[in-house]
């Protein structure tokens, strides 16, 4: 093995442990925040959808967190929004208010319950 295999090897092992490292570090970050995703996701596109709820998750990560269409499989990304899908059906069982805000669609919201709303405050 020439010298320039030997660097181009230790710049790239260097590399890959860089990006582990990097994806420990975000899977807290990513996983609370898909708790909020699949809130959202739940809210906008209803029950029955799960396929599709999954794709516009998997969006909304790759363009908060764009690094991880690169280093993490979609098959662990998954996993993690059926942890964090877990966690929202306790909290709709769990929680009037929030049993409400996933259950109103976000097309049934009037304009003039927003208007209102901003004009109260």
């Amino acid at each position: 093995m020439s010298t320039q295999e030997i660097i181009v090897t230790v710049i790239l092992v260097i590399f890959a442990i860089a990006v582990t490292i990097a994806t420990i570090m975000m899977k807290g970050g990513i996983k609370e925040w898909l708790k909020w995703a699949v809130t959202e996701a739940e809210s906008y596109l209803g029950g029955g959808t799960g396929q599709l709820k999954l794709r516009y998750v998997y969006d909304l990560a790759v363009k908060q967190f764009p690094i991880i269409k690169y280093v993490l499989p979609f098959s662990v990304f998954e996993a993690w929004v059926d942890e964090a899908l877990v966690w929202m059906r306790q909290q709709i069982d769990s929680n009037a208010k929030i049993a409400e805000y996933v259950e109103t669609p976000f097309a049934a919201l009037q304009l003039s319950d927003i208007v209102s709303n901003s004009k109260e405050q």
